[in-house]
């Protein structure tokens, strides 16, 4: 399992458009992705999943992936969460 640390960056008025992407990025994977947040866990593959984590600017995030495709998954994800806004 690989595990990667984020600090995330996002607009707010973006943020439903920005776990859209995370999602989106997640599902063209076949490695099994968890998004981490305090101490609780999602599947970056839900939607619901990744709502309820409250994600927010500016957060500290633990993506981990457990699959073939994993760590081009977890590149694919921290490049697009670490981007700064423009």
């Amino acid at each position: 399992m690989l595990r990667e640390d984020v600090i995330f960056h996002c607009k707010e008025q973006t943020l439903m458009k920005a776990v859209a992407m995370l999602i989106q990025i997640s599902s063209n994977f076949n490695a099994s992705i968890y998004i981490s947040k305090d101490g609780r866990r999602a599947n970056a593959k839900s939607l619901l999943g990744v709502l309820s984590l409250g994600i927010a600017n500016g957060d500290r995030l633990e993506v981990t992936a457990d699959g073939d495709d994993g760590s081009f998954a977890i590149r694919e994800l921290l490049t697009y969460m670490s981007s700064e806004p423009s």
